[in-house]
């Protein structure tokens, strides 16, 4: 196998930003699992509420919880996309299309439902979904440059 300074570096890049991908994922999960309130005043906003109806506080912890499971989940999904890249041999094209899915489901629609919901969050939130473009990027240079 050749050595491709510009196929090591963009897999090297890739594997960074996916590793920091994969930790988000684990700890936005967990922070939903945890830590979020049921509602934020974005979403009292959003549903022209003064208050919480009762019922609702139990219910959403367990839609959030379950939310936040299907996070962490994503970013453990990442772990062995990870181990591929990390390998000379790179990845597939189904490893890719379930990468660039992942994202799209999860960071992706996540930043979209925060921008039409004008949460507070949503410019921190597009963060991520970047991040994960810029990840696909990096991992189409590597496979085309190898």
């Amino acid at each position: 196998m050749n050595f491709d300074p510009r196929t090591d570096a963009s897999r090297r890049w890739a594997i960074r930003v996916i590793i920091l991908l994969a930790a988000y994922q684990v700890a936005i999960g967990t922070y939903f699992i945890a830590l979020r309130p049921p509602l934020l005043p974005e979403d009292l906003r959003f549903l022209k509420l003064a208050t919480i109806p009762e019922g609702l506080v139990p219910w959403l912890r367990l839609v959030f919880a379950v939310l936040g499971g299907q996070m962490v989940a994503s970013g453990l999904l990442l772990v062995p996309f990870i181990k591929n890249l990390r390998s000379r041999s790179g990845s597939g094209a189904l490893d890719l299309a379930c990468f660039i899915g992942a994202g799209l489901m999860s960071v992706g629609l996540m930043s979209v439902v925060n921008f039409m919901l004008r949460s507070d969050f949503r410019w921190v939130l597009l963060v991520p979904a970047l991040a994960w473009g810029g990840a696909v990027l990096l991992v189409r240079a590597s496979r085309a440059s190898s």
